[in-house]
This record gives C-alpha cells, structure tokens and sequence, in this order.
C-alpha cells in the first residue's frame, strides 16, 4: 500500500509548521504514542492550537 501523502496534507489538521510529519500520518501516530499523546488531527482546531495533545486533554474535549 502506497501512502497518499498529498492527499494525507490536504485533511492534516496540525498547526506546528515544521512538522516533518505533516502527511506521513503513520509517522505522525508512532511520534506522538511514544509521547503519550494523540496526534492533532484528532482535536477540534482550536484545541489543537494549544498543542496540548494529551489522553486527558482529548477526554475533556470530547466528554
């Protein structure tokens, strides 16, 4: 399987503009799992601005 990452940068919600991520989403999912994080794409944009992108952070704003 071919990654779209054209097609992954058009939907790619992160903010963080020298994100060398931006598109490779699986990449972006390994980065921010050893970070104990989830990646921005998963937050309401401004949510994701603050990047805190923490499991509590994601519960409080989905709950």
């Amino acid at each position: 399987m071919e990654c779209g990452i054209d097609a992954n940068k058009t939907d790619c919600g992160c903010t963080y503009e020298p994100c060398e991520r931006k598109g490779k989403c699986c990449e972006c999912i390994k980065y921010h799992k050893n970070h104990g994080e989830l990646p921005g794409c998963l937050f309401p944009t401004e949510v994701e601005r603050t990047y805190d992108r923490s499991i509590e952070r994601f519960i409080r704003t989905w709950k």
